[in-house]
């Protein structure tokens, strides 16, 4: 970070996350790592499920203090009048409230968008849910999954003789806090001219249809419904897994004309560049097994470190299907800073992916863990910056309120 500048890019930004679980607190994630100060929203009496999500370790969940890392937690029933009075008090003073409740949740709390921004007109609101805020499916309850079933990403994922599989990741949710981070910070911009907030309307499935390429007009120009071909991408060839010596699968990914030339090369066969059958990415796509086939008769007969060199040498994408073991034990990934070692209350030091994108003058950082104590900052927020007295905050808790 440039030493006459420790500010990082959303210092001074507030955000507000009431939401649960993935999209919504992913989303506050990315700003948090970024200097926000991200103050996250939970009901006294419902802890956010993702507190025990994912596997645990003395009866810890090891994915909420990556998920609620930079965040300050603190407690509040937006169920009752006087919670739903403290919300829109906190409202006035936040820049950004990020929510992923089902349409119509917030209204009913009496939180609507409307309603915060006519005390600050400047307000952004994200919201992500399943179906969008408008539409006759607005209504539904939806997860990622069922965004990724809709939106067109599990029925082309998986072998053709199988049924549609899923990626062992939550995508359909981290496409749409990906997109919902990005119209955030659109409408933050916009701000800056006009002064004004809006609402930033994201649906899951939309996130994920956003992603498919060209599945439209594919079909509707060329009569084709893209379908399950595991390894393989319609068309696009060579980019595949091939096995090596030592039973091993490295990834090749060969398919505009230059590197394909340089993969016949370090083959031993530049006669491959000038087939017919290979010399165009469309005639590579149109015989794409027997291409494949070939290559890996060539792959057999090398183990995959020896295989990697020699394609590394000549220049063409390539590279191991990692496991987290790899991963951890590759200098690349060390020398990005990619593994961050973070304090952590139970655990010492708790490791944790770094921050991704790399900024080179404002890089943001990683300043705590996920708070373990719900409320753990109520004073803090209550006190601090809505200046009430410490009797009203005891007794906002002996009430439940908070």
């Amino acid at each position: 970070m440039d030493e006459q500048n420790n500010q990082q890019p959303f210092d001074g930004v507030r955000v507000l996350e009431v939401g649960t679980l993935l999209a919504g607190p992913f989303t506050g994630r990315l700003l948090a790592d970024f200097g926000a100060e991200v103050i996250k929203v939970e009901p006294p009496d419902r802890p956010d499920p993702l507190r025990k999500w994912g596997k645990e370790k003395n009866g810890h969940g090891l994915w909420w203090p990556i998920q609620s890392r930079n965040k300050k937690s603190i407690t509040l029933n937006l169920r009752v009048p006087e919670g739903q009075e403290v919300f829109r008090e906190l409202a006035q003073e936040a820049d950004i409230i990020i929510e992923n409740f089902r349409p119509g949740t917030i209204e009913k709390w009496g939180l609507s968008y409307d309603t915060l921004s006519e005390r600050n007109p400047g307000l952004i609101m994200v919201r992500t849910s399943g179906f969008g805020q408008t539409g006759p499916y607005s209504k539904r309850a939806g997860f990622g999954s069922v965004g990724e079933a809709m939106g067109g990403l599990r029925y082309v994922t998986g072998f053709p003789d199988r049924p549609p599989a899923r990626l062992a990741v939550s995508i359909g949710d981290q496409l749409a806090a990906l997109y919902a981070t990005i119209g955030c910070l659109t409408a933050l911009h916009e701000r800056t001219r006009s002064g004004k907030g809006q609402v930033v309307d994201t649906a899951l499935y939309e996130a994920v249809f956003a992603t498919m390429e060209s599945l439209v007009p594919d079909y509707l120009l060329a009569g084709y419904v893209r379908e399950r071909m595991g390894n393989e991408i319609p068309g696009v060839a060579p980019s595949n897994i091939y096995a090596t010596q030592d039973g091993t699968h490295i990834v090749i990914g060969a398919n505009a004309d230059t590197v394909f030339k340089r993969l016949c090369e370090a083959m031993r066969r530049p006669d491959l560049s000038t087939d017919p059958k290979y010399a165009t990415h469309h005639a590579r796509g149109e015989n794409m097994k027997e291409l494949d086939a070939l290559i890996e008769s060539w792959t057999r007969g090398m183990n995959a470190k020896e295989c990697l060199a020699l394609l590394e040498q000549y220049g063409v994408p390539s590279g191991l299907i990692y496991t987290v073991k790899d991963m951890l034990e590759d200098p690349h990934y060390q020398a990005r800073e990619m593994f961050v070692n973070v304090p952590h209350p139970i655990f010492g030091d708790f490791p944790m992916p770094g921050i991704v994108p790399k900024l080179t003058r404002t890089p943001g950082g990683i300043r705590w863990a996920g708070a373990e104590v719900m409320g753990q900052h109520n004073e803090e927020v209550y006190m601090g910056l809505l200046g009430y007295p410490k009797e009203r905050v005891e007794e906002m808790k002996l009430h439940g309120v908070i």
